[in-house]
C-alpha cells in the first residue's frame, strides 16, 4: 500500500533542509572568518581573561573534541579541555571556605582517645576522660562519647563482649558489598551540573554494579535504589 505525504509533511521536510543548509553556511563563514583573523594575528600571542577562557570552555565542551579539531580556532582543543578540567576542579576546591581552628590538635586527641578505648576495653567514658586530664588535656565526657561513636567503638560494658570488626569482615566477606557515590560533571544550559552516580562493589569478586544517576539523590530515590539492589529476583545484592 503506497503512502502519500501530506502537504504539511512536505513543508516541514523542505523547511528542515533549508535550516540545515543555512546553519552549515553560517558555520562555513565563521570558520573562514577565524582563518582570516588567525592570518592577521600571525605569531602574536593572544592573552585571554578568565571570563573569556570560561566562555570558550563552555562553548568548546558542548562542541566536543572531534568537532573542535576541525575548526580553525584561537586555541587548540587540548587547551579548551584543560580549561574545563581546571574549572571542574575549582568547583570542588573548598579551601577558602574552611573556618578557623586547630584541627591538628583535635586529631591528636581523637587518636589517643581511640587508642585508650581499644587497649582498655573496660574503661568507660569517665575513665578515659580522667586519663586525658592526667596528660594535661581536659576533654568533656560527651566529647569522648562522640569520638568513640564516630570511630565505631561501643561503650565499655559492651566493648569487651563484641566481635571485632576484623573478625566480622573475615566471616562475612563473601556476602558484603561496598556502596558509594561518585560524581560526573555535565554542562547544561544553566551551567555546570553535578550528577551523582551510585554504585556497589561486591568485595569478594570486585564486580561493580551501577545503581543509577541523578542530580538530586533524595530520600525517595535512595529507598528505591535499595529495593532494586535487594530484589529477590533481579537484585545484585
Amino acid at each position: 500500500m503506497a503512502y502519500t505525504l501530506q502537504p504539511w509533511q512536505v513543508f516541514l521536510t523542505a523547511l528542515a533542509g533549508w535550516i540545515t543548509r543555512h546553519q552549515q553556511a553560517a558555520i562555513d563563514f565563521l570558520r573562514e572568518e577565524n582563518r582570516v583573523l588567525l592570518e592577521q594575528l600571525g605569531d602574536r600571542r593572544i592573552r585571554l581573561t578568565d571570563v573569556e577562557r570560561r566562555r570558550l570552555d563552555v562553548a568548546g565542551k558542548a562542541v566536543g573534541r572531534k568537532a573542535l579539531a576541525d575548526l580553525a580556532g584561537l586555541v587548540t582543543p587540548d587547551t579548551i579541555l584543560a580549561w574545563h578540567r581546571k574549572l571542574v576542579a575549582a568547583k570542588w576546591d573548598h579551601r577558602s571556605k574552611r573556618g578557623p581552628g586547630r584541627p591538628g590538635v583535635m586529631k591528636e586527641i581523637e587518636k589517643h582517645i581511640v587508642r585508650f578505648a581499644r587497649e582498655n576495653p573496660s574503661w568507660g567514658y569517665r575513665r578515659i576522660e580522667g586519663a586525658r586530664a592526667n596528660l594535661g588535656h581536659h576533654v568533656a565526657r560527651t566529647t569522648v562519647a562522640n569520638l568513640l561513636r564516630k570511630n565505631g567503638i561501643d561503650p565499655a560494658p559492651e566493648r569487651g563482649g563484641r566481635t571485632s570488626w576484623r573478625t566480622f569482615l573475615s566471616a562475612h566477606w563473601s556476602t558484603i558489598a561496598a556502596i558509594d557515590f561518585t560524581t560526573v560533571e555535565v554542562w547544561s544550559r544553566n551551567g555546570l551540573v553535578t550528577l551523582y552516580v551510585l554504585f556497589a562493589i561486591e568485595l569478594r569478586s570486585r564486580r561493580v554494579f551501577f545503581a543509577g544517576m541523578t542530580p538530586g539523590p533524595d530520600d525517595a530515590w535512595i529507598r528505591q535504589i535499595g529495593r532494586n539492589f535487594t530484589d529477590p529476583v533481579d537484585g545484585c545484592l
